[in-house]
C-alpha cells in the first residue's frame, strides 16, 4: 500500500506539471507572429528585413513577438499586402509609400490606402541601369530598341520605369524586348546574353550589381536629362544620386542617376504594442543595425525618422520618437 505522504508527493508533483503545462500552452497562445515584407534575395530589402527580425527575436521573450522575413515581389506587392492583412511590415520605396497612400499613379484604381502608416525611413536606392558592354548602350535614351529588363510587376523598380518610359513618351514596344525578370534573375539573363541591360532600384553596394559586374563585362550607365530633372523637381520623394567610380568593376567614373529612398511601412491596424517592439529593436540597437550591411551605414536617427515617409507615422513611432527627442 502506498504511504500517504508519497500520495501527496505524488499529487504535487502531478499538479506542478499540470500547472506547467498550462503555462507553457498560455504562453505559446500569447506568443504573436508578425512578418516584414522585403524583395528578391540579392537585393538590399532582404537581408535588411532579416536584421530587424533578427533583432526584434532577439527579445522576443520580454515582449511574445517573433518576426519573420519574406522575400516578395517588392514594395506594390509589400504595400498591398499590409493593405489586404497579409503583412505586418513592408519595405516600400518612396514613391510607392507616397503613390499608395494617396491613390494616384499605379494605385489609382484601387484607391488610397488611408491606414497605410511610416514606420521609418532607410537607405537611399538609386536607379541602377547595368548594361552588357558591348551592347553599345551609354545613357538611358540607347535602350531604346534594346533588350531590356524592366522588371517584375509588382516591384518598386518597375513602377519607377513604368513612369519614366511614360514621361520620355515611349511604351514597352519601343523595347526589342521588354523583359520582367525578378531580380535574383537579371544577372544572369544579362551575362548569359539574353537581355542587353537591366533597371534596378537598390542601395548600393548590391550583390545583384557585383555579380553582374564580375561575372561579364558590363557597364553602369547614366540616367539624366530634362526629364529626371523635372521628376525631381516636381516629386519631393525623388532626388538626384550618385554612384560612386570604382565600387564595381567596369565602371571607374562617377555615374550619375536619380532615385528614391527605401522606407519601412505598416498598418494602423497594427498594434500599438508591435510596433514599438519594432522600432525598439532597431533604435535600442542601433550600431549593430547599421554595421549589418553597407547600404545601412551613414543611417542617423534623425533623419530616418523626419525624412522620406509620405504617409503618417504610425502612432505608436512617433510617440517613441517624440520621447527619444527626434521629432518635436
Amino acid at each position: 500500500m502506498m504511504k500517504p505522504n508519497r500520495l501527496l508527493g505524488l499529487g504535487m508533483a502531478a499538479a506542478m506539471l499540470g500547472a506547467l503545462s498550462a503555462g507553457a500552452a498560455n504562453a505559446q497562445q500569447q506568443q504573436q507572429f508578425v512578418s516584414v515584407g522585403t524583395g528578391g534575395v540579392t537585393g538590399v530589402y532582404y537581408p535588411v528585413g532579416g536584421a530587424i527580425c533578427r533583432l526584434m527575436n532577439q527579445n522576443r521573450r520580454e515582449h511574445g513577438i517573433r518576426c519573420s522575413v519574406e522575400s516578395t515581389g517588392g514594395s506594390v506587392f509589400n504595400v498591398n499586402a499590409i493593405k489586404g492583412g497579409d503583412l505586418e511590415f513592408g519595405v516600400a520605396q518612396s514613391d510607392v509609400q507616397y503613390n499608395a497612400y494617396n491613390g494616384v499613379a499605379n494605385f489609382a484604381d484601387t484607391g488610397a490606402h488611408e491606414d497605410l502608416r511610416s514606420v521609418f525611413s532607410l537607405h537611399a536606392e538609386p536607379l541602377t541601369v547595368v548594361a552588357r558592354a558591348d551592347a553599345g548602350i551609354s545613357s538611358f535614351d540607347d535602350l531604346k530598341g534594346k533588350r531590356v529588363n524592366i522588371g517584375n510587376p509588382g516591384s518598386g523598380q518597375r513602377a519607377l520605369m513604368d513612369l519614366l518610359i511614360a514621361e520620355k513618351g515611349w511604351t514597352n514596344t519601343d523595347f526589342a524586348v521588354a523583359a520582367e525578370l525578378a531580380p535574383a534573375e537579371q544577372s544572369a539573363a544579362l551575362c548569359d546574353n539574353n537581355i542587353d541591360a537591366f533597371a534596378y532600384t537598390v542601395g548600393h553596394p548590391a550583390g545583384a550589381i557585383q555579380e553582374a559586374t564580375t561575372t561579364c563585362d558590363s557597364v553602369i550607365v547614366p540616367v539624366e536629362g530634362e526629364v529626371v530633372d523635372r521628376l525631381v523637381e516636381e516629386n519631393p520623394y525623388y532626388f538626384k544620386a550618385t554612384i560612386p567610380g570604382g565600387m564595381y568593376r567596369g565602371t571607374d567614373e562617377d555615374v550619375n542617376t536619380f532615385g528614391v529612398g527605401a522606407t519601412v511601412v505598416t498598418s494602423a491596424n497594427v498594434s500599438d504594442e508591435v510596433v514599438t517592439a519594432f522600432v525598439k529593436s532597431v533604435f535600442e540597437n542601433f550600431d549593430a543595425f547599421t554595421g549589418l550591411h553597407p547600404a545601412l551605414a551613414n543611417l542617423t536617427p534623425e533623419r530616418m525618422v523626419t525624412q522620406g515617409n509620405s504617409a503618417p507615422l504610425h502612432p505608436a513611432a512617433e510617440a517613441y520618437y517624440k520621447e527619444k527627442g527626434w521629432l518635436e
